[in-house]
């Protein structure tokens, strides 16, 4: 039996990747920050819902807590994320972008994937096959922000896309570091999601592909890697 954490697996990409693994047979234990909307996807999915707010210390103890007595860690999937947006959906224009603005999006996409990880190493480190997997963006690639030619390059935020290439890092220190722990990042694509006020142009089907992929890994998978539907990105 396959235990598995996903965070902010509520709606979207993890409530669909919680479906899949399910489907797959992994015990999920799905996360989200509000007990009421979490309990009742989990509820739909024959999910065990954790209370996690990956912002706030004693609320990710608590999970390992729970977590730990119900048998223990082999997936974690750190999916929870947010985006600065104007109420309208429209992006922020980076004039008005402030060090608020941007540390509020590094506290739950980078720092809250540490405070998790961190939290939950020692059950990963006691599974036969511990895995990882940090859902990313290919909006993280420096390279193609900066090209005039690539379908990035239109994207305005700061926050989101440092806060994907400050993820990124962590997925390949944390993997060097940790050699028994299969750690990689993911591009799922644009897909529409709440998170981009549905201005993807995929489904959650398909842009939960590669999650569960590499959810799904072996103890001779791959690690410290970056990869989308179609394979392996380049940093």
């Amino acid at each position: 039996m396959t235990n598995t954490l996903i965070t902010g697996a509520n709606k979207g990409l993890g409530h669909e990747t919680a479906r899949r693994l399910i489907a797959a047979g992994h015990t999920v234990h799905l996360g989200a920050r509000d007990p009421e909307r979490g309990r009742r996807a989990a509820e739909e999915l024959g999910a065990h819902f954790v209370r996690i707010d990956v912002t706030d210390d004693a609320c990710v103890a608590a999970a390992v807590e729970t977590i730990g007595a119900a048998g223990g860690l082999d997936v974690l999937v750190n999916n929870a994320a947010i985006e600065p947006r104007r109420p309208d959906g429209g992006f922020l224009d980076p004039a008005e972008v402030t060090a608020d603005t941007v540390r509020t999006v590094f506290e739950t996409n980078v720092l809250g994937t540490v405070r998790v990880l961190h939290a939950f190493l020692p059950l990963l480190r006691r599974s036969a096959n511990p895995v990882v997997v940090n859902v990313s963006s290919g909006l993280s690639a420096t390279a193609a922000l900066a090209d005039p030619a690539a379908p990035e390059h239109f994207y305005p935020d700061l926050a989101y896309p440092s806060s994907k290439a400050a993820l990124n890092m962590l997925t390949v220190q944390y993997a060097k570091a940790f050699g028994d722990i299969r750690i990689n990042a993911v591009d799922p694509g644009f897909t529409a999601t709440d998170l981009n006020h549905h201005a993807g142009t995929q489904t959650v089907e398909q842009g939960a592909e590669v999650i569960v992929r590499m959810a799904r890994i072996g103890a001779d998978g791959p690690t410290g890697t970056f990869s989308n539907a179609a394979g392996r990105l380049p940093w």
